[in-house]
Formats: structure tokens, sequence, C-alpha cells
């Protein structure tokens, strides 16, 4: 009996700790010292005074539409022909840098590519190997998702 008894009592502890929490009011309390307190309950201590401040909802509803902030009408423009001049430079530099990330990458496979031909006489546990490739290994994964930065940056170009 006394088996049953502690087990539904701490089921129900366990299902009152997990369960969801939700105040749309919490009270901000003072007491005599003036220290604050919030809680989602009322104080009724002897010198706390309680005032209700409403909360904003935590996790609003995604059927929400996003407001557009108005540009302001003293808000500086760019003409057509400058961001066109822009947007070229811009391209421009994007296809330098890729065309260094290009050499970087060819010239870190072909040391990797040295390196994996390459077999050293203290070397017989492959895990040593597999340790001094390693950092080639990540310089070409380096080289190529830098190489995949760029080319997404120049198709997001207009």
């Amino acid at each position: 009996m006394n088996f049953e008894r502690s087990s539904i009592f701490g089921l129900a502890m366990f299902l009152f700790a997990v369960a969801p929490v939700r105040a749309d009011v919490m009270y901000r309390c003072v007491d005599a010292d003036g220290r604050k307190v919030f809680s989602n309950i009322r104080s009724t201590a002897q010198g706390m005074k309680c005032a209700a401040v409403q909360i904003a909802d935590p996790a609003p509803s995604q059927n929400r539409s996003a407001s557009k902030t108005p540009t302001p009408p003293n808000f500086p423009k760019v003409g057509g022909d400058t961001q066109r001049m822009r947007d070229n430079e811009r391209r421009r530099i994007l296809e330098n840098e890729r065309d260094s990330e290009q050499k970087g990458l060819a010239q870190a496979q072909k040391e990797l590519e040295e390196q994996e031909a390459m077999r050293s006489g203290n070397e017989k546990n492959y895990q040593r190997a597999l340790d001094r490739l390693q950092p080639y290994k990540d310089k070409v994964a380096s080289h190529e998702r830098n190489l995949e930065a760029i080319e997404k940056e120049i198709s997001n170009l207009r």
C-alpha cells in the first residue's frame, strides 16, 4: 500500500514538474527593503506590494506577417548606373577570388596526392598515416567550401 501511494505521488510530482507553464500575467512584487521579485504567482507575504505586469506572447503565431518599415523620404538613393557599376565591380572581385581559390584547391589536392603516395617507415599503424594526411584533407575541404560560398555569392548577383 505504501509503495502504491508513493508511486502515485511520485508520478503526480513528475507530471507537475514537466507540465508546461504559461502565464500571460506576471507579478512584480517589491518587499519592504525595495527588492523586486517577478513571479507568475501573486505573493501574499506581509509587506509585499505586488502589481500585475502584462507580458507579450513569447511565441508569436506563424501566420502574422512581418510588417515592413517604410523607407524614409530623405533616405539616400543610388542611381541605376551607379548600382550596375557597383554590381559589376563586386562580380569582378568575386571572380578573382574564385580563380584564386581554384588555384589554391588545385595546389592542396596536389599536396594531398603527394602525401597519400608517400609512406613513412614509422607508419606501420594505419592511424598514423590518417593523422598525417588529415591536415591536407582539411585544407582541400576548406578550399571546396570557399569555392561553394563564392559561387553562391556570384549567383545571387543581379
